[in-house]
């Protein structure tokens, strides 16, 4: 399969062409470029989260921790002393980054239910949302984020695809089929927990009407 620094190259190159290119048809300004730039990168990472041991988790659980420490900076300001919100803060840095990061790699296995097409779909539709509410982003904007995200995740999983044809030998490896997949077949228990985590985040998504005229401008850079 392709190392961390070929998903992180490839998705790199792929959200530079995506954001220069939006930013040319119009679909969003120069400086807002950047954060698509940001989250095709974070999706050809993100797969690699259900591997142990693997570098991707690691920066991936950091990168949460920090919007979690804000968080609970913001909501205990009032109510803590300087000392206080700092061990607070400190804790749920630790919390974020370790215990929730040792728990999730203790309940998924590598290219299981993250090496999915749903995965991508339903990471897809928390950014949209995150960008939409909390963030109080434009709705073509938001979706625009996205599907920047669920588009470096797919990259991902196609470049582990592509990974597992051995030309030089002529052969197809084991892993083929492991990570393009629509869902993890062998645990429908985790597809049903992503549905339902998909269903929930429908009231907070952006409008629905923003979403076919961006496609639309999106297909039109590549008549």
């Amino acid at each position: 399969m392709a190392d961390f620094r070929t998903h992180l190259g490839v998705a790199a190159a792929g959200g530079a062409v995506l954001a220069h290119g939006g930013w040319q048809a119009g679909l969003w300004d120069a400086w807002q470029a950047l954060p698509m730039l940001a989250l095709v990168t974070l999706g050809g990472i993100l797969p690699d989260i259900d591997a142990d041991s693997s570098k991707a988790i690691r920066l991936v659980f950091n990168l949460l921790a920090i919007p979690a420490v804000v968080a609970g900076a913001l909501l205990l300001q009032g109510r803590l002393s300087i000392g206080g919100l700092l061990l607070a803060c400190g804790a749920l840095y630790l919390g974020v980054r370790y215990l929730a990061g040792a728990l999730f790699a203790r309940l998924t296995v590598h290219r299981g239910i993250w090496h999915s097409l749903l995965a991508a779909g339903l990471c897809g539709l928390a950014t949209a949302a995150i960008s939409h509410r909390l963030l109080a982003q434009p709705d073509a904007l938001a979706w625009g984020q996205g599907l920047a995200l669920a588009l470096g995740f797919t990259l991902h999983l196609l470049l582990d695809e592509l990974y597992s044809v051995d030309l030089t030998g002529a052969r197809i490896k084991r892993s083929f089929g492991t990570a393009l997949k629509p869902l993890d077949w062998r645990s429908p228990g985790s597809a049903l927990v992503m549905l339902a985590a998909a269903a929930n985040l429908l009231p907070w998504l952006p409008a629905w009407a923003a979403l076919p005229d961006l496609l639309a401008q999106g297909a039109s850079l590549w008549r």
